[in-house]
């Protein structure tokens, strides 16, 4: 019994290790900018695995170097409460969590093994959260841990800093990382000179970038995007 105890007290030790190494790390971003993230890093590897190379775009640019135009559409698409919230969008959440339950009963009337997934509910710090430092499983375990980095993110950068973060380090294509790196890719101009549909067209790629820029002629995309562009004037900036 006593070794338990003792296996048990090392795991909590090293757990206690790990979230300090994360927060260290984090508060340490509101000086200096990541050099990389697990996610970015995880492409790297399974792109180097399957083809032996990865061409890879991504320059950090300054929060007044990217177009008000990107930073609103991000925010009127993904997360429209982002310069109110604390982290964590309790309303959205909750609706998600309804819309999985519906879709896991439905998937059991059908007798269906896998339910559809159903995505919703992340705010823009808690995608930063997943992106810096976790895996893509979806486990209590890791959605646990999103929790703890979204707070700790929320406590230790301003929300310019995690919006800074969050635009320099997303996912726009195969190897394309950043909003510098997409507006050259899509538009062969800098992030700064993205217009109001540009920049909408951007963010409507964000879910599925890899496919999206295989589809630039998409009708979904084009529709989308006017959309967005029309919501961008109401999103309020941090």
């Amino acid at each position: 019994m006593r070794a338990v105890w003792r296996w048990a007290l090392l795991c909590a030790l090293a757990l206690l290790c790990l979230e300090l190494y994360f927060i260290g790390r984090i508060a340490l971003m509101a000086a200096v900018a990541p050099q990389s993230t697990a996610f970015q890093r995880s492409e790297a590897w399974r792109v180097a695995h399957d083809k032996g190379a990865l061409p890879w775009a991504q320059q950090w640019v300054d929060y007044s170097q990217i177009s008000d135009n990107l930073k609103r559409a991000v925010i009127a698409s993904e997360d429209d409460g982002f310069s109110s919230h604390d982290g964590v969008d309790w309303d959205a959440l909750e609706k998600a969590w309804s819309k999985n339950a519906k879709a896991e009963q439905r998937a059991e009337l059908r007798g269906t093994s896998k339910p559809p997934k159903v995505v919703g509910g992340s705010t823009i710090t808690q995608q930063l959260a997943k992106n810096l430092f976790l895996s893509g499983e979806r486990t209590l375990l890791r959605k646990g841990q999103e929790f703890v980095l979204t707070m700790a993110l929320e406590t230790c950068l301003s929300k310019r800093r995690i919006l800074e973060i969050y635009l320099n380090s997303v996912e726009w294509g195969e190897g394309v990382f950043g909003a510098e790196a997409a507006a050259q890719h899509y538009f062969r101009k800098p992030a700064t000179k993205l217009s109001a549909f540009e920049a909408a067209r951007l963010v409507v790629m964000l879910p599925r970038p890899k496919y999206f820029e295989k589809l630039p002629n998409s009708a979904y995309l084009s529709g989308r995007a006017g959309v967005i562009a029309g919501r961008i004037a109401d999103a309020k900036l941090p």
